[in-house]
């Protein structure tokens, strides 16, 4: 094996994958280093397992919003096992082979930075020297788990999202801490596949805080209905299992406590770059990046990061979308073309990044919330619509709930925000960001008529409460 190559990136999840395919698109020979799983967190313990938990219960959801149709009970072992094959039996083969018809150099172990332009691969590779690269070395490390420091919470060894994607056997008794997306995603799939006794522990006074507040409130209400205890404004400040494997007790900071099977930790995730050799270039994290995944401060531009690790957007497909960017414009700089065409620069992770959080009601937004919009100093007015007042929902299900909300940049007449929550609303996401991202104006938004009977009407509802 060669010790030289053109690029060289550290970490082989969905970002560093596509890092790796688009320079080697572009002409260059490039090595991936991962020290796990090929195909990263997304692949085999977030997205992928735990948006298939939760598609049974979306599904068990609208058939009981049917007249005709007969709800079945979940079979919780169906579930598992469909997971387990989502997530290829946590065997990465397939991705591997996948990296090398790039063609890719895929090397199994932990990489770090040894030096300008160096990478060193722990285990087996070590006694070989580092690995050389001439034009870019990439990271793509991804992020890990917040434990929050809270007396007896990481002896008791809690459950993150790992072990709660990758469930084997349901408890019938579990805390959640967290009022986040994991939290409210993996509260409602685990306690509708036998977590019975549920109680989620939230610091703040509502749920997913980052997006507009009726939609917390809406999922609130469903895990309410459901049989989740949601305790909000509550903080734990002790947790005990005196037995590895026991029931695990949580004491609230109003003096009341939670006995539970399983612990849950959902309060947010931080750069993975422990041990990752950051000082050996003078870095103490791996940031800022400028608009072409650059790391700034770092002498010959020679290093890069995307993805969860430079902390601009955590969520995967943005990375990729990071990904996408970097791959296309090392390979040019390396080949000496211009390096400044419209694909080469990263402009949609402030403003224009895409979320669905997939409980029932789904939720999904881009671009500004109302309160962020007045808080940056936009002229603003916010329009908001039930969605079961819609023609289109009314055939979805009886008794449809949802509410949309636009938030109008007055000035220009252009969308700052939207969002979404009711059943099924996510795959009309995308249209909200192409009206975003590309500030279509609502003049010109009139004309894009919406398909009659469907929930996407509800865009001409939004038009008519703003008004010409």
């Amino acid at each position: 094996m060669s010790d030289v190559f053109d690029v060289i990136v550290i970490g082989a999840g969905p970002a560093g994958e596509n890092v790796a395919d688009r320079a080697a698109r572009g002409g260059l020979s490039v090595a991936v280093v991962e020290k796990e799983l090929a195909g990263g967190e997304c692949s085999y313990w977030a997205c992928i397992p735990s948006k298939t938990l939760l598609r049974p219960v979306e599904l068990a959801a609208e058939v009981s919003r049917v007249p005709g149709l007969e709800v079945a009970p979940i079979d919780t072992a169906a579930v598992l096992g469909r997971r387990d094959a989502m997530v290829s039996r946590y065997d990465d083969g397939g991705q591997v082979e996948w990296l090398d018809s790039v063609p890719v150099t895929f090397i199994r172990g932990r990489g770090r930075l040894a030096g300008v332009r160096q990478v060193r691969v722990d285990g087996a590779r070590d006694a070989d020297g580092p690995l050389l690269a001439r034009h870019a070395v990439v990271l793509a490390t991804g992020s890990v788990p917040v434990i929050p420091p809270i007396e007896g919470l990481a002896e008791a060894e809690p459950w993150t999202n790992r072990e709660a994607t990758g469930v084997k056997d349901v408890p019938e008794r579990l805390v959640v801490i967290g009022g986040g997306v994991v939290a409210c995603e993996m509260a409602q799939a685990l306690h509708r596949l036998g977590a019975a006794d549920t109680t989620m522990i939230v610091r703040g006074d509502g749920l997913l805080g980052r997006v507009e507040p009726f939609a917390g409130e809406l999922v609130h209400r469903s895990l309410t209905e459901q049989g989740v205890r949601i305790l909000l404004g509550r903080n734990a400040v002790k947790v005990e299992r005196p037995v590895a494997g026991g029931e695990v007790t949580v004491h609230l900071d109003d003096g009341s406590r939670v006995v539970a099977d399983e612990i849950l930790v959902a309060t947010g995730r931080r750069a993975a770059v422990d041990g990752l050799g950051l000082d050996t270039v003078g870095l103490s994290r791996p940031g800022p990046v400028d608009d072409s995944m650059r790391v700034t401060g770092v002498e010959g531009g020679w290093l890069y990061a995307v993805g969860d690790v430079n902390g601009r957007n955590l969520l995967t497909h943005m990375g990729k979308y990071q990904a996408r960017v970097c791959g296309d414009v090392i390979a040019a700089r390396a080949r000496g073309d211009a390096d400044t065409l419209p694909n080469m620069r990263a402009r949609a992770d402030d403003v224009g990044a895409p979320q669905v959080v997939f409980t029932e009601p789904q939720v999904c937004a881009v671009g500004r919330t109302e309160a962020r919009a007045r808080e940056e100093g936009f002229p603003v007015r916010a329009v908001e619509y039930d969605l079961g007042g819609v023609a289109g929902a009314s055939l979805v299900a009886e008794g449809y709930r949802g509410r949309a909300k636009a938030v109008v940049d007055t000035d220009r007449r252009v969308l700052l925000g939207v969002t979404f929550a009711g059943q099924g609303v996510a795959e009309m996401l995308h249209a909200a960001t192409i009206a975003v991202t590309a500030e279509v104006t609502l003049d010109d938004l009139w004309h894009a008529v919406p398909a009659f009977p469907t929930i996407s009407e509800v865009w001409l509802r939004l038009l008519e409460a703003y008004g010409m």
